[in-house]
């Protein structure tokens, strides 16, 4: 199956209680509500362009966990090419920790898990349909070396490198620089993750669109997913969007 795009990065179950506020350190307090959710950096950007209606696969690694079997089917459900998604056996799925208090703050513990045994070998069993994608997209959240030979890999194809980056890390390695296309530093919530989905979307799917014009759709898409709870179900589909922002030509002036 080809894919337009093509998303190297993590999948992380995210696991959210809500309470009044942050608890102190040794202190235990009631929450208001409990969510599980399914994340990662990688996972959004991929989920978000496959609801837009782009055929698109990810490459990822998953624990043998119930969280793991559960993400892969999520995945699935949103019609993304699975196919080098693997199960690693021994480890569990990435995950997040997250508390939220009533004023909005947070707190946040990751596992990166599976995320981190995301190899060169990996990559490079993807090779191919990582050299057809339109576009191919990466983050900092796996290994920099799995990033590093994913941007070289589509240099030897026809595909537009973008690289998300997020979380952001003092010393990025220069390659990522040389190898990627467009560097994208945007916000690192889920927000930040519909934007960068929806501009692969339309690089790969209105390639023909001016840049200025396929940031300001990316935009607007970005501000339709705040206005839901979650990440990945706050991200809207084709069908929830003005068809204007699906012309081929400008719609905006």
């Amino acid at each position: 199956m080809n894919s337009k795009i093509v998303v190297i990065g993590s999948c992380n179950i995210d696991l959210q209680c809500f309470t009044s506020r942050l608890p102190r350190p040794g202190e235990t307090l009631h929450g208001s509500l409990f969510r599980k959710g399914f994340g990662g950096k990688g996972a959004n950007q991929c989920v978000a362009a496959a609801k837009l209606g782009a055929s698109t696969a990810m490459v990822a690694r998953l624990g043998d966990d119930s969280f793991g079997q559960d993400f892969l089917e999520a995945l699935k459900s949103n019609k993304i090419n699975t196919d080098f998604v693997h199960i690693t056996n021994g480890i569990s799925s990435g995950m997040a920790q997250i508390t939220v208090s009533d004023n909005g703050e947070n707190t946040i513990v990751i596992v990166a898990g599976a995320n981190n045994k995301l190899s060169v070998s990996d990559i490079q069993q993807a090779s191919e349909i990582i050299k057809i994608a339109s576009v191919v997209v990466v983050q900092f959240e796996t290994p920099i070396e799995t990033t590093i030979e994913a941007l070289k890999i589509t240099k030897k194809g026809k595909g537009i490198a973008i690289t998300n980056a997020a979380p952001a890390t003092a010393n990025p390695d220069p390659l990522v620089f040389n190898l990627s296309d467009m560097f994208c530093v945007n916000e690192s919530e889920g927000a930040g993750d519909m934007f960068v989905g929806s501009l692969a979307f339309y690089l790969a799917c209105y390639p023909e669109l001016p840049m200025k014009e396929i940031v300001k759709r990316s935009c607007e898409m970005a501000t339709v997913s705040v206005q839901k709870h979650g990440t990945q179900t706050s991200f809207p589909t084709k069908d929830d969007l003005p068809a204007e922002l699906f012309m081929k030509c400008s719609s905006f002036k």
